[in-house]
């Protein structure tokens, strides 16, 4: 297969360190900026000033700040922005495409109001500019501190068309950087959104030390209402036992490098949310999608018990201690009940 001309949409911390896997795999890798100063930074310092600043990038790759000069002749556009953005930067570059791009996101989240995951967006916006069959995304356990640095990560590439979904494959397929298809879009989607709630949940409960039972629990109940959500909107449920399901909810639960669980470690040692907010140079993406998956759950008469929980503690300033009586002081259930 021939090497693929690709930009970047976004120069954030997992739109660098996909630069250098995409670069390594032998690709044209340019990268758009919204910052002038962190293109400047890529293009003479080879390095990004803002994210990752440590990791030395290769002067192969190269960074605009002008949307349409990056978008000349490209046969794969990355969106690599925060997932409330990715309408705004899709409906922008939209005039500039003839069609025949392929179109992947790696933005994780679930649109407020309208409850589009990524995907649906970007076919919503390019109606009449590219096919659906063009639309793909690249979600899986992939800290960007990690994938950067070329530490083995593997993924998911699922698309809307089998041919799609092999193509973004190939393109970003290394030594390192492994690749599954999987053609539950829905479910991988589903996945890799819910479970930044879930890591914020965690967060909670490792900054309030209420120990690895209680993380243990929240991890397996997590994946429930994941599931649960996903079979609703028609996924298949082995996908959540898979890279963007289970794979995807430990790494975020767990790591150092989750900035949704950071973003609850710090609600759990008492710090408020704008507070927290106010001091991230990053987006922690469960924040926003707590609002979105909470009311679709409402709206759709869906139990989501840990997400209304976050929910409260986010947006209600509900203390921790009160959500954590309350789950643990429901009725009681059977385990495996859809």
């Amino acid at each position: 297969m021939s090497n693929k001309n690709v930009t970047i949409i976004g120069a954030g911390s997992f739109g660098t360190a996909l630069a250098m896997v995409l670069d390594q795999a032998g690709n044209n890798v340019q990268i758009w900026a919204r910052e002038p100063e962190v293109a400047q930074g890529i293009n003479e310092n080879h390095i990004n000033p803002s994210y990752l600043s440590d990791i030395k990038i290769p002067e192969t790759i190269k960074a605009y700040n002008n949307l349409e000069q990056c978008l000349q002749s490209q046969d794969i556009i990355l969106f690599a922005t925060p997932s409330h953005a990715l309408r705004d930067v899709a409906n922008k570059l939209k005039p500039c495409l003839d069609g025949h791009e392929i179109l992947v996101t790696v933005a994780k989240g679930i649109e407020n109001d309208t409850f589009k995951t990524m995907s649906q967006v970007l076919v919503e916006v390019m109606e009449g500019t590219t096919y659906e069959d063009n639309i793909g995304v690249l979600y899986g356990p992939s800290h960007a501190e990690e994938v950067g640095l070329f530490k083995p990560t593997t993924v998911v590439s699922a698309a809307y068309s089998t041919r799609t979904a092999r193509i973004i494959q190939e393109t970003f397929l290394t030594p390192m950087f492994r690749v599954y298809i999987n053609n539950d879009v829905i479910g991988v989607e589903i996945g890799g959104s819910v479970k930044n709630i879930m890591a914020i949940a965690a967060g909670i409960v490792d900054g309030a030390e209420l120990g690895d039972n209680a993380k243990a629990a929240l991890i397996t109940r997590g994946l429930h209402e994941m599931k649960r959500m996903g079979v609703m909107l028609g996924a298949h449920s082995d996908t959540f036992s898979g890279l963007t399901g289970m794979g995807d909810l430990i790494v975020t639960c767990t790591s150092s490098h989750s900035r949704n669980r950071s973003v609850g470690y710090r609600i759990g040692k008492g710090e408020k949310l704008d507070d927290i907010i106010k001091s991230m140079n990053m987006v922690a993406e469960g924040i926003k999608t707590a609002k979105s998956v909470r009311d679709w759950s409402v709206k759709n008469k869906v139990e989501m018990p840990i997400t209304h929980a976050v929910y409260r503690v986010l947006f209600e300033d509900v203390d921790p201690s009160d959500v954590l009586y309350e789950l643990m002081t429901r009725d009681p259930k059977d385990e495996i009940v859809m």
